[in-house]
């Protein structure tokens, strides 16, 4: 039985049977490469989420018209990230099977790969469109294989070539880039081309998982981030982005890499809040 989480993100209160999207936060940053504190991200983005109203103008949508369900963080292993993987994959595969969309929160950016392994299991034919500053491509990193640097390099072993769809990068060592231009669809430093990718993609009708690494915006508009990298998108670029995307088969999508001690002016952390208000309303449409 998944339980109703306490502290909810605005207007995410629905009981678990009538949801349609479930919302849940796997707080781990073992692997963090740079400046910890992701795992502070999901409950942070939660207990700032009274600072929004529920309504989009952007979209003229409202929360309070959606079916959504937040069992809060997971209790997740932090000497092990492969235990944490599995608890992730687990939480994913449950929501799965209940015919529900999975909406996680991170947490650093290897947790993704705990949900896209559940995702996979159900949806064989899924592709990946990544959203973020790096291109977390690396083989290893310092001879670590589950590490944020190298998740879409495992994300890569299940799906295969040209399946993951990466915008936004702009970060990564010249073994990465020579490796996408081999194996992955990589469109660096804008979401130019994602319109083309959105087309081909809704034509034909495959599932998708969304993965948003926060760090694909620009610092100076979202510092509160373990990795910050100079010449990224801004949050409107963005929101159109996530609303391009959000016309395709979503089968589960993520967001992470919000470090909120980073930003003491707590921007990174509102900033955060309104990207996943406007990535579940956009889903719940």
């Amino acid at each position: 039985m998944i339980r109703k989480n306490i502290e909810t993100f605005i207007g995410c209160d629905h009981e678990y049977e009538e949801a349609d999207l479930v919302l849940f936060g796997a707080p781990f940053d073992s692997t963090t490469s740079f400046r910890p504190g992701a795992r502070f991200g999901s409950s942070a983005i939660r207990h700032e989420s009274f600072g929004l109203e529920t309504y989009s103008p952007y979209q003229d949508k409202d929360l309070l018209d959606v079916k959504v369900f937040d069992c809060g963080d997971l209790e997740l292993c932090f000497g092990s990230a492969e235990r944490a993987l599995e608890d992730i994959e687990t939480r994913t595969r449950s929501i799965l099977e209940d015919g529900k969309l999975p909406i996680l929160l991170g947490g650093e950016h290897l947790v993704t790969l705990g949900a896209v392994r559940a995702v996979y299991e159900k949806y064989p034919d899924i592709h990946i469109i990544h959203f973020d500053a790096h291109a977390d491509l690396r083989e290893d990193y310092l001879g670590a294989k589950l590490s944020h640097a190298c998740v879409m390099r495992r994300c890569h072993e299940l799906v295969g070539n040209g399946r993951i769809h990466q915008f936004c990068i702009r970060s990564g060592d010249r073994e990465e880039f020579a490796f996408a231009k081999e194996h992955t669809d990589m469109h660096k430093f804008t979401f130019e081309g994602l319109s083309e990718v959105v087309f081909d993609l809704k034509k034909a009708g495959v599932p998708v998982y969304l993965t948003i690494d926060l760090d694909c915006l620009d610092p100076s508009a979202f510092p509160g981030t373990g990795t910050p990298e100079a010449g990224g998108v801004s949050f409107l670029q963005l929101l159109e982005a996530i609303l391009q995307v959000s016309k395709l088969q979503i089968v589960g999508a993520d967001i992470n890499e919000l470090a909120p001690m980073l930003d003491s002016s707590g921007v990174s952390t509102a900033t955060a809040c309104k990207v996943l208000r406007e990535l579940l309303l956009a889903l719940a449409g």
